[in-house]
């Protein structure tokens, strides 16, 4: 089930996912999944994602979630583990990697994304280019005071 809400975090494109397990540490839990968000709305949807695709494919709804206001860190707690969703800021704050740093990384299964969904900065870069050709001198606003 951790795995599932790793891959359902980079499905919403989250950052640096990890799955540390914590079953040696004598923690209040199994695994953590720690994965960051660049926006408080892309935390939101990483959140849903998990939440709908836990719920999917093991009928499974966590027993408490805390964040959904603040969205700079949501927690997704389903008793054998638990899902943190930080925004990047906020993740290198608590830095829970360093607290945790005597657990064991459980390898996250890689993705790939449709190329459609991706932007390349060649891409972005062509845009510039054309506009580089394109003759500002000629263009004019007109200002309509009425």
């Amino acid at each position: 089930m951790a795995k599932t809400a790793a891959v359902a975090a980079q499905e919403r494109r989250a950052q640096n996912t990890k799955i540390l397990d914590l079953r040696r540490l004598e923690a209040f839990t199994n695994f953590f999944v720690i994965c960051s968000g660049t926006s408080d709305r892309q935390v939101e949807g990483i959140s849903d994602k998990i939440l709908e695709d836990l719920e999917e494919q093991w009928g499974a709804r966590p027993w408490r979630r805390e964040g959904k206001r603040k969205s700079d860190w949501i927690l997704l707690d389903y008793v054998d583990f638990v899902v943190h969703i930080f925004l990047n800021e906020t993740r290198q704050f608590y830095n829970l990697e360093r607290l945790w740093s005597e657990a064991n990384e459980v390898e996250v299964p890689e993705i790939e994304l449709p190329e459609d969904h991706l932007i390349y900065d060649d891409d972005l870069n062509d845009d510039f280019d054309e506009l580089e050709d394109y003759d500002f001198e000629d263009f004019q606003v007109s200002h309509d005071d009425d």
